[in-house]
């Protein structure tokens, strides 16, 4: 019996065997040849019950329902019910023989130039790679992360290793993949996302959100996480219980940040985490440090269908000088009042949010240099890379702005090496702990960048 149309639609994966469009017959014959393995769905804990697909051990995320197949009232997973219901008689299968990998001579085409710091911190990553250990690389905003990454990978695919480089926002990964098929053209990469018709195709080179790896087992040596600090990744542990799941036993973990959290950076300083810090920019110039504006009461005016004058004076005037801009707000229903009163002063203006129908098309319109001022909420605090613009946070004293996010949404600025300066503006009601730990982790990592000599002053 032939099963090595199984074995090529499963290699990689771990799915619930009545998932599989395969006859019993078929299943069962690979599954006494030893190219099978399984695993229960869920398993008994102290307190209740484990999902082997999510890691989810939360007793309320659990239910029962009378189950045909086992005859009785049979737990499930609320958590990742929308993958697929997996329950307590639900057989988790995968492939268990090694999977076959291809060498890639020489498989980076980019000629590109490191800086000191970046050439130093890339030799780091790759000898993290090479030797299969954990390493965070803690760099500012624009100090060029992608490109440290790619000796490292170029090493990994000479040996025939598998490479996975995973991000929680699907922005990211759509702004990533074609820098990585220009970097790597001869090596086969697969781009998963939610709108991806690449997922479930293993390749040499995967570019993933974090939630796409919940299906994949034992499938990579080398893990690389982007953005590990952002929402979703940060907030929820199914999307670390992933990428556990995905990268093989011993593959290396490289953890990319700009904004590190408190007790990383503790662990850090203190030499429990093994880390490569690049203060500065690959330019060699400061980082544009926030500047505290007070706006007053911005809701109650939002309310009569108006803006703070200095925030309105702020826009028309980036208006005027032709330069493209950022203006965050907290929250979709503020979203949307800000955009419509903008829309009168400039009918290009737009707004973007995370359940945006049109977000990808109005964001390569501000990229093309269509819109001259984006309205949007933190879904565009990283990620999303424009030459020569200026950043206004309105109401940077809201709770959802913390020192992580306001680092971030500075970080969109001066990026460039034709424009390495611009304004970034925190109009408040009122200053905040988050707001002063954000200027502040900027100021310190320009004082280091200073000390270590990496400022072109």
């Amino acid at each position: 019996m032939n099963v090595s149309p199984l074995l090529s639609f499963l290699q990689g994966f771990r799915l619930p065997r009545e998932q599989l469009p395969f006859s019993e017959n078929e299943i069962e014959a690979a599954w006494r040849a030893g190219w099978l393995g399984e695993q229960p769905g869920l398993t008994r804990t102290p307190r209740s019950w484990r999902c082997m697909r999510c890691g989810n051990d939360d007793p309320l995320r659990f239910a029962s329902f009378p189950c045909a197949r086992c005859g009785s009232d049979c737990a499930y997973c609320r958590k990742c019910l929308s993958m697929g219901r997996i329950s307590a008689c639900t057989r988790l299968v995968h492939v268990s023989l090694p999977l076959p990998f291809e060498r890639h001579e020489a498989p980076l085409a980019w000629q590109g130039e490191l800086s000191p710091a970046q050439a130093e911190a890339a030799m780091a990553v790759q000898q993290a790679v090479l030797d299969s250990r954990e390493l965070i690389v803690w760099a500012v905003c624009g100090a060029g992360k992608t490109e440290i990454l790619f000796p490292a990978i170029a090493a990994a695919l000479e040996k025939g290793w598998r490479v996975c480089l995973a991000t929680p926002r699907t922005d990211v990964v759509r702004e990533l993949a074609p820098r990585f098929r220009q970097a790597f053209p001869r090596v086969p990469l697969a781009v998963w996302h939610g709108g991806s018709d690449e997922r479930g195709r293993i390749a040499s080179l995967v570019l993933s959100t974090t939630h796409q790896l919940l299906r994949t087992y034992r499938v990579f040596d080398v893990m690389i996480v982007d953005e590990v600090d952002a929402f979703p990744y940060s907030a929820e542990p199914m999307l670390e219980y992933a990428v556990s799941q995905a990268r093989k036993e011993q593959a290396s973990l490289i953890y990319l940040t700009a904004t590190p959290s408190r007790a990383w950076q503790r662990d850090i300083a203190r030499g429990k985490r093994q880390a490569a810090v690049i203060p500065a920019r690959y330019h060699g110039r400061p980082l544009p440090v926030p500047a505290f504006e007070w706006c007053g009461n911005w809701r109650k005016r939002l309310e009569r269908g108006c803006l703070p004058q200095n925030v309105l004076v702020w826009v028309l005037h980036r208006l005027e000088q032709r330069k493209q801009a950022f203006l965050f707000v907290p929250y979709i229903d503020e979203l949307e009042a800000v955009t419509r009163i903008l829309q009168r002063v400039d009918s290009r203006i737009v707004g973007v949010h995370a359940e945006a129908p049109d977000r990808a098309e109005h964001v390569q319109a501000f990229r093309n240099g269509l819109v001259p001022l984006l309205v949007t909420t933190t879904i565009l605090e990283r990620g999303v890379t424009v030459p020569n613009i200026d950043v206004a946070v309105l109401g940077a004293d809201d709770r959802i702005f913390t020192e992580s996010a306001l680092v971030q949404i500075a970080g969109r600025v001066g990026r460039s090496v034709a424009f390495p300066d611009g304004d970034v503006r925190f109009f408040h009601h009122g200053k905040t702990k988050e707001m002063v730990r954000a200027r502040r982790h900027i100021l310190r990592m320009n004082e280091e960048a200073k000390k270590r000599g990496l400022l072109r002053l």
